[in-house]
């Protein structure tokens, strides 16, 4: 954002205060101040008039001047093709040095004596605004021949440039920053009433404007003669200086008022609205299809803070155009549709200033000013913004802050910087955001706000206060438990990676992974090869273990805890384990040849990091990375938390890594950090006891296991499925061999005390399941 201390000036008198304090100023108050640079035509350049233009008689692209520069009459010859009799024009003189090695001496061009330049801006040090010589005019100040150039304020201004934050769009503009330095400064803003050059004609015999009722926008319209409008000279230099000089006067002046006033101003030409001829133009403002508000005649000619569109066949007749839109569901509304934007997205998407009567007043002033007229009448169509209203406790307030602050000096503040501040009791205030202050929403905002105006070096330090709190929080036990399941995979030969969030969308599909859908996915991806969010860790997990295979790791075990995205795009908290290839490395114990590692190993691995659990048959395969024979759902503590499987062979083979490559999933938010309870251990010996069935093929060993533990038998201390044998005989069943742990916390067990248990475990299995011994 830039300024100037004159532009500045037009909106609070600044005259008492130094540049240097005014950049302090903006610093202290977090509008920080990027570069300041004060800009001072060179000595000996001088304001002359041209009496005389005539043609050099040896070449047809110089010009031979009569100038007047006040102390006499100069003869310089200029190669400029706008140069004309009459012109008030800035002219270096015999001896000005216009920068290093550039000094302006006597000379003879073609044959003629020449005695000084005629200068353009840009060799005076101010910014371009034409390809020719400059041209004065009194827009400067009074025009005096003879009198240094470096004495007009005006042109030798200063330039600040202020680097905003994203929330600070109030401060896009000269208005809105002198709004703050007013508050700093405790300077009132000037008040200056509206100039407008009167056409005695109404906005109705040539606009008409029809507003869709759907529209997010307000919008206020006036109508303008610019047959003879000509832009001065100062309001052209300082639209060059903020880079938003134009091709037409016109949308200069547009640019020009928006940067000073903040309101998002656009103009459009009657003979561009409508190809035929007409003496009322009709304009429609309605919402299309996506959201937006558009501006239609014949053609669509803009969209209300995402493109001005672009001005055309400017004619006498204008409608002048000054808008609001939420910044808030103008951002969200181009997200969700991609919609491409123009420059005025930038100012509306951060809020733009919602005073339209005080934008349509700036830039009339302007167009009135510079030999526009005026239509009476104008066009509103105003929606109701809300505000929003905080209630703040003193108490509060001060200690976030750290110090007491009187409420009258917090009013006092707040007031000047556009709040409305209302007395709720005696420890609480009512504070209402300004339109303007979008990004003000609670207690914070409002402290930052009072922080900044005092200045944070006017807080009193203090030691810190070190109190001991209880930090165990949701986010600590995920942290917990992320420190434990890293080190026990550490413990058990898994090595840590980190991979991005991001996936490639044309793997995940063709490993039937579910992908992001289209309207929440990555609108501008770093690369081609991470174009969506992932919605797995096991395709990160096995492109990791392709490249270190490729590093010549025969035994590869690695681990990531991170999040995926759903299809919707939300975040899943997930931990995956990989291991591939040979189970441990070569060692004397293995005599340097050690075994695949295989589904039950990786399995055993698994659970000694997260604990016991159980495994089922995964009711469907969720994806082609999952082997169609070696596959298992995660059961613990009777909640399904996880998958593990073997890689497809067929993908192994796509990614050239061995086929002996096993793969666990599981839900972070599902392993809990358990609190370990100490309980009495028996004194008395424990007992064991295999018991054998008889079972059809058909049932699984879980329904068994479940009928077991329905009967609650507290001595059952541990059971396993230790042996499955079939033969001919058996037929469609199989022998089950059930190993028993038991153990009384009373007493040493007798044979009779054993037998009455496996009694009742033989008779709910033959009631429950018609299944009993062997």
């Amino acid at each position: 954002m830039i300024i100037t201390r004159r532009w500045l000036q037009e909106y609070i008198d600044i005259t008492k205060i130094s540049t240097q304090t005014i950049c302090n100023a903006l610093n202290s108050i977090g509008l920080e101040v990027d570069s300041s640079e004060r800009i001072l035509i060179p000595n000996g350049v001088v304001i002359g008039k041209i009496l005389e233009c005539e043609k050099h008689p040896d070449a047809d692209k110089l010009n031979i001047c009569q100038v007047d520069i006040g102390t006499k009459t100069e003869q310089i010859v200029c190669g400029a093709k706008n140069v004309a009799k009459g012109q008030y024009v800035p002219v270096a003189t015999v001896g000005a040095v216009l920068g290093e090695d550039f000094t302006i001496k006597k000379a003879k061009l073609r044959g003629v004596d020449s005695a000084g330049m005629i200068c353009s801006s840009t060799e005076i040090g101010l910014p371009k605004i034409n390809d020719g010589i400059l041209v004065l005019d009194d827009s400067i100040g009074e025009l005096i021949i003879g009198k240094e150039l470096n004495e007009y304020a005006l042109i030798n201004d200063e330039i600040i440039e202020i680097e905003l934050t994203a929330n600070r769009g109030d401060c896009l503009s000269i208005n809105g920053v002198a709004r703050e330095l007013s508050t700093y400064f405790n300077i009132s803003m000037k008040n200056v009433d509206p100039i407008v050059n009167s056409n005695n004609k109404g906005i109705g015999q040539v606009f008409d404007v029809i507003y869709d009722t759907n529209c997010q926008s307000s919008l206020i319209y006036k109508a303008a003669d610019i047959k003879k409008f000509s832009l001065k000279l100062l309001h052209k230099l300082r639209a060059a200086t903020i880079d938003k000089l134009q091709s037409t006067d016109i949308e200069t002046a547009i640019a020009y008022a928006t940067h000073s006033s903040g309101v998002l101003i656009n103009v459009y030409s009657k003979a561009a609205a409508y190809t035929q001829e007409s003496d009322l133009v009709s304009l429609k403002v309605i919402q299309d299809n996506d959201g937006f508000d558009t501006v239609q005649g014949d053609v669509l000619l803009s969209t209300i803070g995402v493109d001005a569109g672009k001005v055309e066949n400017i004619c006498d007749e204008v409608l002048i155009e000054a808008s609001y839109i939420d910044p808030s569901y103008l951002s969200q509304t181009v997200f969700d549709k991609k919609r491409e934007t123009g420059d005025i997205y930038y100012r509306a998407s951060r809020g733009s200033e919602p005073n339209l009567d005080f934008g349509i007043d700036s830039v009339i002033t302007l167009l009135s000013e510079n030999g526009a007229t005026i239509y009476n009448g104008s066009k509103h169509f105003i929606n109701d913004i809300k505000q929003n209203t905080i209630n703040i406790n003193n108490k509060q307030l001060n200690k976030i802050i750290g110090q007491d602050i009187e409420p009258s000096r917090v009013s006092q503040i707040l007031t000047s910087l556009g709040f409305f501040v209302k007395q709720d009791g005696q420890d609480t205030i009512n504070v209402t955001i300004p339109t303007f202050r979008h990004d003000v929403n609670n207690i914070a905002d409002i402290t930052e706000e009072i922080v900044r105006i005092i200045g944070i070096d006017q807080i009193q330090s203090k030691p810190l206060l070190i109190q001991e709190l209880n930090n165990i929080n949701e986010s600590s036990n995920i942290l917990q438990i992320k420190n434990h399941l890293r080190s026990q995979a550490i413990a058990n030969g898994f090595f840590e990676t980190i991979t991005y969030v991001f996936a490639n969308k044309e793997l995940l599909e063709k490993y039937n992974f579910p992908v992001v859908i289209n309207k929440k996915d990555i609108l501008n991806p770093i690369v081609n090869e991470l174009n969506t969010f992932r919605t797995t860790l096991s395709l990160n997990l096995i492109q990791a273990v392709a490249h270190n295979v490729k590093q010549g790791f025969k035994s590869i075990g690695l681990f990531e805890s991170g999040i995926v995205f759903d299809k919707s795009r939300n975040e899943i908290k997930k931990v995956g384990f990989v291991f591939s290839g040979e189970s441990e490395n070569p060692s004397v114990q293995n005599s340097a040849k050690p075994k695949n590692i295989d589904l039950f190993s990786f399995s055993e691995k698994i659970a000694n990091i997260v604990g016991e659990f159980e495994l089922q048959p995964m009711k469907k395969i969720i994806s082609d990375f999952v082997h169609p024979y070696q596959n298992a759902t995660i059961i613990k503590n009777g909640k399904n938390i996880g998958i593990i499987y073997k890689l497809h062979p067929v993908v192994a083979d796509d990614f050239d890594i061995s086929k002996n490559t096993f793969i666990a999933q599981l839900n972070l938010d599902s392993l809990k950090n358990e609190i370990i309870i100490a309980s009495n251990i028996s004194k008395f010996q424990a007992s064991r006891r295999d018991l054998s069935i008889i079972a059809p093929v058909n049932l699984e060993y879980k329904e068994i296991k479940k009928v077991i533990k329905s009967l609650r038998i507290k001595e059952i201390k541990q059971f396993n499925l230790v042996d499955i044998y079939s033969d001919e005989k058996l037929g469609n069943d199989e022998s089950l061999t059930i190993r028993f742990i038991l153990q009384s916390e009373t007493k040493t067990f007798e044979e009779s005390d054993i037998n009455d248990i496996m009694d009742k475990i033989l008779n709910k299995l033959q009631e429950e399941l018609n299944i009993g011994i062997r």
